[in-house]
């Protein structure tokens, strides 16, 4: 067996064999027979490999796995090679459950040190967070990655309110005051993180103070700043945050502001009219309705002030409310019933218990307020229209141009219009008043106009409605004068009626009779002799043109001497036929013109002469009438 290598198993079958050739009996245990003694058996053991330890210590390096909002942790993580030797400059990856904890650095990683130590802070998730958890490390040694972990438990943070804080306790009006309260873990600050504080207050959820809504701690602390704007009384602050159980609260002393002024806003009616007692009429009232406010010094409404009311002069009407006290506004109201005799009247407020020794009670009046009938009187119903006589006799105006336009103005017993809405009522017995929508117009500043155009019916006729302008079933109208049409307008309380008429000539355009210098009938011979007349003077003389029905013709219609053979036109007065109404009567009724003609020639005369000329009637719409006329010129 010499130069022969013996294993471990080779040494155990001559071993085997020995005992067996002895018989299993003789000889020392453990002895072996014509050999060399066996060594003793080594254990394969398994190569070194790289590590990473996971330790976690509370902020006094103690080891503790309890985390909390209140108690964050240091991880440490030591990085070790395969001969265990510590790995620097190792970059350290950290990972846990989001829900119940975080990293400080947010990244999770860090670079181990000289030791091969890498560390990084765990905190709470969130002050409700809770459970247990394993933060794991992970780092690459040599080509390979390693890991460790360790387990720690999480507990709900309980959180608390310090004493809220006032600096200053008390405030004047529109003054302001610093707030604090700490928020507290265990009767300690808590300044692991930023907790957002909730402040409110009733007067700063009624606008009538300033304040943060959301705070964040700093250092443990929120603070804010409060500002009055006018609240006028005592408020209570209150702090609020989510994980603290119980809310902060303190009372701020608030003084009220001062007042500085009462103004007054406005009367109702706007037009500040009432009616007396037992009047009424359309769209008026015997009541006014009156409103003030109160300002505080930085002009700013005051609410919660009483104000006392008067009238000026006193006993002029009746005053429904003496005191009133101003809303959140700043406003106050009252009202006034009108009496029975009609005057003017102011209403005075005053803002009582703020007289010093400077000035008076702060008060105020408002404007004059007239107390008159508002009603229409008929002394002061007035009806007009823009012409007498229109060319409609065989002219339709049409519905875009009227002939005429018909005006009424209204008054109430002292002379002041009436109130804007009153409605008037028109009639005619001739033509056509008012629009498609109404015969009639409302008023407004005491007055209203309607358009009348020309048309059928040209004739009165029998059966005309009964109106205030005219007496009754079957009348008239005024007048049976062909082409002249009454118009009545009228307007009704519902006990008391008003009205007034007047008329409107429905002229022909063509001169059908001609009087002249007054002559009772007309012209009948043709040209027209005016006689003799000294050719040393002018001649003067007056003619009335007349249509086929004696009115005047359109007004407007310019007359002019024309077609003169020795003489000539001096002057033609008036030159135009004025607007005419009709008069009572069926005689003539057209315009009189008075006309200056001379001779021609030398003065004085030498020889007589016969002088022929024309009077030249020409309408609006260009119809022409020449009425033809004779004088004799003399010499003396």
């Amino acid at each position: 067996m010499k130069n022969q290598k013996i294993t471990y198993g080779s040494l155990a079958l001559l071993l085997a064999a020995a005992l067996s050739a002895c018989g299993g009996g003789g000889g020392s245990p453990g002895t072996v027979v014509g050999g060399t003694a066996p060594t003793t058996p080594t254990t394969p053991t398994t190569p070194a490999s790289p590590t990473v330890g996971v330790s976690l210590v509370n902020a006094s390096g103690q080891a503790s796995n309890a985390l909390s909002g209140a108690t964050p942790l240091t991880v440490r993580a030591v990085v070790r090679d395969a001969a265990n030797q510590p790995v620097p400059n190792a970059l350290v990856t950290f990972t846990t459950d989001a829900d119940l904890a975080v990293f400080a650095p947010g990244a999770g990683t860090a670079l181990a040190d000289a030791s091969g130590t890498a560390t990084i802070t765990l905190r709470s998730a969130s002050l409700a967070a809770g459970g247990a958890g394993r933060v794991t490390a992970s780092a690459s040694v040599a080509g390979v990655t390693v890991t460790g972990d360790a387990a720690y438990s999480v507990n709900a943070t309980s959180l608390a309110f310090s004493a809220l804080t006032l600096a200053p306790t008390s405030i004047d009006a529109y003054g302001s005051t610093v707030i604090s309260v700490d928020l507290l873990a265990n009767g300690v600050k808590y300044t692991s993180q930023q907790v957002n504080v909730r402040f409110s207050s009733a007067c700063v959820t009624s606008g009538k103070a300033t304040l943060a809504a959301t705070v964040a701690t700093n250092n443990g602390t929120a603070q804010t700043v409060y500002r009055d704007q006018g609240c006028g009384n005592n408020d209570i602050i209150t702090a609020t945050a989510d994980g603290v159980a119980t809310a902060a609260s303190a009372a701020l002393a608030i003084a009220p502001p001062s007042a500085a002024s009462v103004q007054f806003v406005e009367a109702l009616p706007t037009d500040k009219s009432i009616v007396i007692r037992g009047q009424g009429g359309i769209n008026r009232t015997e009541t006014a309705t009156l409103r003030f406010r109160v300002f505080d010094v930085f002009d700013r409404p005051l609410a919660g002030r009483r104000v006392d009311f008067s009238i000026v002069p006193s006993g002029a009407v009746a005053l429904n409310k003496a005191t009133d006290s101003t809303d959140q506004n700043g406003e106050v109201i009252t009202t006034v019933n009108s009496l029975d005799v009609p005057t003017t009247f102011r209403v005075q407020a005053v803002l009582p218990g703020t007289a010093n020794a400077s000035r008076p009670d702060i008060s105020t009046t408002s404007d004059s307020i007239v107390v008159t009938t508002g009603l229409p009187v008929q002394r002061a119903f007035s009806l007009s229209v823009s012409q007498g006589n229109v060319d409609g006799w065989s002219f339709d105006s049409g519905p875009t141009t009227p002939a005429a336009t018909v005006n009424v103005l209204l008054a109430d017993n002292f002379g002041n219009p009436v109130a804007d809405g009153t409605p008037i009522v028109f009639q005619t017995n001739l033509g056509a008043i008012g629009s498609s929508s109404k015969g009639g117009c409302n008023t407004v500043n005491g007055g209203c106009s309607v358009a009348f155009r020309t048309q059928n019916p040209r004739v009165a006729a029998p059966g005309t409605p009964v109106t205030p302008c005219n007496s009754g079933a079957g009348s008239t109208a005024d007048t049976t004068r062909a082409g002249v049409a009454t118009i009545c307008a009228s307007t009704t309380d519902g006990l008391n009626t008003q009205f007034a008429k007047t008329t409107i000539t429905f002229s022909d355009e063509s001169v059908a009779a001609v009087y002249v210098n007054g002559a009772a009938s007309p012209s009948t011979v043709f040209p027209i002799s005016l006689g003799n007349a000294s050719a040393n003077e002018s001649k003067v003389f007056s003619v009335q043109l007349v249509d086929r029905n004696g009115n005047a013709l359109p007004a407007g219609t310019t007359i002019a001497v024309s077609g003169a053979v020795n003489a000539s036109s001096v002057e033609v007065a008036p030159e135009t036929v004025p607007s005419i109404f009709a008069a009572p009567g069926n005689g003539p009724q057209g315009s009189n013109h008075r006309i200056t003609v001379a001779a021609t020639g030398a003065k004085p005369c030498t020889a007589a002469s016969v002088a022929n000329f024309s009077v030249r009637a020409t309408t609006p719409r260009g119809a022409v009438t020449s009425i033809p006329f004779t004088l004799n010129f003399t010499c003396p």
